[in-house]
């Protein structure tokens, strides 16, 4: 071969290899990834918790895991399992009140203004008329399908790739010293004196937008915790944990204590259903107001509209962990650029 097409030859060779490693692995990839993301978040964690252990990296990345199994894993199976078990309860017992003609309109929906009274009369002519009912009900039944359907695939999913990644995880704790040193030589190549820099943000972003994904779900999951329980609304866990998950996403948090709000108006509860309002709207949905941008300030300032980019163009290209993964790659791109163009520095002087 002619010498000067053997470097051609081998950079056509790296570039099928890539993408050869990459279809093998695009199956894995959202877990890859976001067991990156969370090994990245906890490594000063897994540092401390490696020199209590003298050294011995199976056992420290074991511990990991399973801490990981019992914050994520577990949650969200117990989430998945109520929600498919309560849904069905559920869905009997609407069944039972139609054929038993019990079913009547709550109380407190006349008293809404403007559209309280003839919301009521809808409902009540529709729940008088059995064939009114079932013609409704069938235009809803192959939407309601889908969603459930849906809704279903995505937390089973989410179990399924969560647990992957925990998986993989454990292998990035215990070979992760040896991974990062072969990267920062082939970084050092390839960018040359910025390698250390870029190195820098990319784990100071990951760090901020992780921490601070979790730390608000966490201290919403928290705040509506005691909210629930002080207005003895039931399920006080499951709704927290549900708080915790919907808190990963924009405008999350009040489908599950507004939801909490309207049982209790329900239940004739109209003061306790008034606080859980007051206690939703000021101090779990304030949590994210205040805990959110102190946390992820440390690492990388999202726009709040690259954060509801991320989730949802995320969750449609990953699944359940594009939650993360969507925010996280956005925020590392913007760290970049802004590194890459100076912007940082402007900002910081």
């Amino acid at each position: 071969m002619d010498p000067r097409f053997q470097p051609y030859t081998r950079l056509a060779a790296t570039v099928l290899l890539v993408v050869g490693c990459l279809i093998v692995l695009r199956p894995f990839l959202p877990a890859i990834l976001f067991a990156a993301a969370i090994t990245i978040s906890s490594w000063p964690l897994y540092l401390m918790l490696l020199q209590r252990l003298r050294r011995r990296r199976t056992l420290a990345a074991a511990l990991m895991s399973c801490s990981l199994t019992l914050l994520i894993i577990l949650p969200l199976a117990l989430v998945t399992y109520n929600i498919a078990d309560n849904a069905s309860g559920f869905y009997d017992q609407i069944r039972a009140g139609i054929d038993a003609g019990t079913i009547a309109p709550p109380a407190w929906l006349k008293d809404l203004p403007l559209v309280g009274e003839a919301a009521d009369a809808y409902l009540r002519q529709l729940l008088g008329s059995r064939d009114e009912l079932v013609a409704v009900a069938r235009r809803m039944l192959e939407p309601a399908r889908h969603f459930l359907l849906g809704g279903g695939l995505v937390l089973g999913s989410g179990v399924a790739q969560v647990s992957l990644a925990v998986f993989v995880s454990f292998f990035l704790y215990r070979d992760g010293e040896s991974m990062v040193a072969a990267l920062a030589r082939g970084m050092d190549q390839l960018l040359g004196e910025r390698r250390a820099e870029l190195v820098d943000t990319v784990s100071r972003t990951v760090r901020g937008v992780m921490y601070g994904l979790l730390g608000t779900a966490l201290a919403q999951a928290g705040v509506a915790a005691l909210g629930f329980a002080i207005a003895g609304v039931p399920a006080v866990a499951l709704l927290s944990v549900a708080t915790f998950l919907f808190s990963l996403i924009p405008v999350g948090p009040p489908l599950i204590w507004g939801g909490a709000a309207i049982w209790l108006f329900n239940e004739g509860r109209t003061g306790w259903g008034i606080f859980m309002l007051v206690w939703g709207m000021f101090l779990i949905s304030g949590v994210d107001n205040v805990v959110k941008p102190m946390l992820i300030s440390r690492g990388s300032s999202l726009p709040f509209i690259l954060v509801l980019l991320g989730v949802m163009g995320g969750v449609l290209a990953f699944g359940f962990v594009g939650l993360f993964i969507g925010p996280t790659l956005l925020a590392v791109a913007l760290g970049l650029l802004r590194n890459w163009t100076g912007a940082g520095d402007a900002a910081a002087d």
